[in-house]
């Protein structure tokens, strides 16, 4: 009676599968045999450097190129927000800090604004940056364009003619020598014609 082949397939699996795992335990034992008697020594970090935290007391502090207003800005820090610190300015004012935005991947902040946890030394600021050029004005490029207002002449004074004030002559006064009164010539005439008429009516009758 012949058996089925898949015993023999069965068979031979079994086979190799015992071989395998003998090879596996072997190798198993020679990395045991190698494992060190003595202690490792065990790695530790480097500690953390000094840090400085802006004060919650400002919404966010400028950066600058360098220890002083005349350095130029070149970013911010927002409050509470935490920077390696990696040095201070000789008087202490300004404290340097790794900062990407910054020349050469650092900065400065005000010393009054932030807080310093750890030491720091004293570090050479960099050189003042030299100031800019004032602008100038090229007098005959200017004079282009300066308008010239001729001065006006005002108008002159003149005086006008003088007042002429007409002058009456002398009221003529008639005196008693040489001549009769105007008057009493009037009423000798009416005398004389009172009289006549005082003759008329006598005579009437």
């Amino acid at each position: 009676m012949r058996k089925p082949i898949g015993v023999y397939v069965l068979l031979y699996s079994l086979i190799a599968f015992t071989v395998i795992l003998g090879k596996v335990i072997s190798a198993g034992a020679r990395d045991l045999g190698q494992i060190p008697t003595v202690s490792v020594p065990t790695v530790t970090s480097s500690p953390v450097g000094s840090i400085a935290i802006v004060t919650r007391e400002y919404d966010q502090v400028n950066v600058r190129g360098g220890p002083g207003a005349e350095y130029p800005l070149v970013g911010v820090l927002i409050a509470g927000q935490q920077v390696p610190a990696m040095g201070r300015s000789a008087g202490g004012l300004w404290i340097q800090i790794a900062y990407p935005g910054g020349p050469g991947g650092v900065a400065w902040v005000y010393s009054p604004l932030v807080e310093i946890k750890g030491t720091l030394p004293i570090v050479e600021p960099p050189p003042t940056p030299t100031p800019r050029t004032t602008p100038t004005v090229d007098p005959t490029l200017a004079a282009q364009f300066i308008i010239e207002i001729p001065p006006t002449h005002l108008p002159t004074f003149t005086a006008p003619p003088p007042l002429s004030i007409p002058t009456f002559p002398p009221e003529q006064t008639f005196t008693s020598t040489g001549r009769v009164p105007m008057g009493l010539i009037i009423v000798g005439l009416g005398v004389i014609g009172l009289f006549g008429m005082v003759i008329s009516l006598l005579r009437g009758r």
